[in-house]
């Protein structure tokens, strides 16, 4: 049970260090053009920093989940 439990956390670990990179990525192609311009609504750059924000924040509950069932299992 232990094994499965930490495999799975180092999946989800990987998972949020990857949503991390693709978000910064994200922002980084953000140009100063689209922040200044007005208009309706958010750019696809926008959107996909939202996203993967989120993701991010998905895996991370996920993987406080796996800890603390790591933990109640072990005590």
């Amino acid at each position: 049970m232990n094994t499965i439990l930490i495999i799975l956390l180092l999946i989800l670990m990987a998972a949020v260090l990857f949503q991390l990179v693709r978000g910064i990525i994200a922002f980084l192609q953000t140009s100063k053009a689209d922040l200044e311009t007005p208009g309706e609504g958010a750019t696809e750059m926008q959107k996909t920093q939202n996203s993967a924000m989120f993701a991010r924040i998905k895996y991370q509950a996920l993987a406080i989940v796996v800890v603390v069932v790591l933990l109640a299992a072990n005590s």
